[in-house]
């Protein structure tokens, strides 16, 4: 059987034909058919405008405002296309052609494809929703979450455990506290080879699981629209930690008002339904419940997750935060907790935040572990090039 060459030129007019849409200005002279004519139809239904019919008027093309056309659509495009773009068009689709409410029922919700910003839709359609579209919701939420949670987990606490571990290590441990492999590492350089031994110069002991060791961690997030992603990723992390029986977690979130989501952290899925996306922001509020929070400063990390636009008192809030760097807290400002860079944020607030020692930056959820590590050992944090 003789494997089908294609002609280079002719798959080139063919991809230029899909992305420029078959308008008669297109220039291609490419028919499609079959599963291109598809795929095709797919995209014009939601970016595409089809050609003037008589009367001179562009008809234009649209999913429509049914449920079944809409579930139609999200199977077509599922079948032609990979799951990363299937993710775009969804997005593109709630934005452009106002589908938000149709993820109200329960049959269009178990047609997408669930990923982190669908979730986001559906936590800032919360309080809109049905109670007959509630449980789908939710379980298309606690997949995602399960899915983020298995990626994110294993090398947070491993990363964690690591620098927790190097921060309470001990130099002057008794007999019993010897870390003794450790302590023959740090002190090769002193092996007499007469003696066939090595004289420690220092000894490292293992550090003690105790209240005074323990590390407090504070997660303040922002949960005005715009950091919709930043809240998801934030919950399964606290989570993550709160599961660590060497850090005190707390999680905070914040608009005008402030809400400590503590005591569901457990589960992350709970924590996402007590939030609610959207409306202002009051950045000095929200420190000042965290401020109130803390008992043991110098072992205490707090990440601000915002976009910085403060709608309470701009100087109170450097005040605290100058404040609580003073008194031994390390204070982490976070852009946003996501995979797509930095949001529009306050470039002011930003600037005066560094200047306090407190650097606001974006952060992936890949190297937030590291940047945890980093606040725990009070070390320089890993900011990325881009910040």
């Amino acid at each position: 059987m003789t494997a089908e060459v294609t002609d280079p030129a002719q798959e080139r007019l063919r991809r230029w034909r899909l992305v420029l849409g078959g308008d008669a200005a297109d220039g291609t002279g490419c028919e499609l058919s079959g599963r291109d004519a598809a795929m095709d139809g797919a995209l014009t239904a939601l970016y595409g405008k089809g050609e003037k019919p008589q009367g001179g008027r562009d008809r234009s093309a649209g999913l429509g405002a049914s449920a079944p056309s809409v579930a139609r659509w999200l199977g077509d495009i599922r079948t032609y296309f990979p799951s990363s773009v299937v993710q775009v068009m969804q997005r593109d689709a709630i934005d452009r052609l106002g589908l938000a409410t149709l993820l109200l029922e329960p049959e269009m919700l178990e047609a997408v494809e669930a990923d982190v910003h669908l979730v986001g839709t559906l936590l800032s359609l919360n309080k809109a929703m049905p109670e007959t579209t509630k449980e789908t919701a939710r379980a298309v939420v606690r997949k995602v979450v399960e899915d983020l949670e298995k990626r994110l987990a294993t090398r947070t606490r491993a990363t964690l455990t690591g620098a927790l571990d190097r921060s309470a290590r001990i130099n002057r441990p008794r007999h019993h506290d010897i870390d003794w492999n450790r302590t023959i590492a740090a002190n090769l350089k002193h092996y007499l080879p007469e003696y066939r031994t090595i004289v420690p110069e220092r000894l490292i002991g293992y550090g003690r699981a105790s209240q005074s060791t323990k590390k407090e961690v504070i997660l303040c997030i922002d949960q005005s629209g715009s950091m919709a992603a930043s809240v998801v990723y934030a919950s399964v992390f606290g989570a993550v930690l709160a599961s660590m029986r060497t850090i005190s977690t707390r999680l905070v979130v914040f608009d005008t008002a402030v809400v400590d989501l503590t005591d569901q952290l457990d589960d992350p899925v709970d924590v996402l339904f007590g939030t609610q996306l959207g409306g202002g922001t009051d950045i000095n509020r929200a420190l000042a419940y965290c401020q109130s929070q803390i008992t043991r400063p110098a072992e205490t990390v707090v990440v601000l997750i915002s976009d910085l636009y403060e709608g309470g008192i701009r100087d109170e809030m450097l005040k605290r935060v100058a404040a609580m760097k003073a008194s031994g807290v390390q204070f982490v400002t976070l852009l946003a907790l996501s995979d797509e860079g930095a949001p529009a944020y306050d470039r002011e607030h930003a600037a005066a935040l560094a200047a306090l020692g407190a650097p606001a930056f974006a952060c992936t959820p890949d190297l937030f572990p590291e940047v945890m590590a980093a606040a725990i050992e009070k070390r320089p944090l890993p900011i990325p090039d881009a910040a």
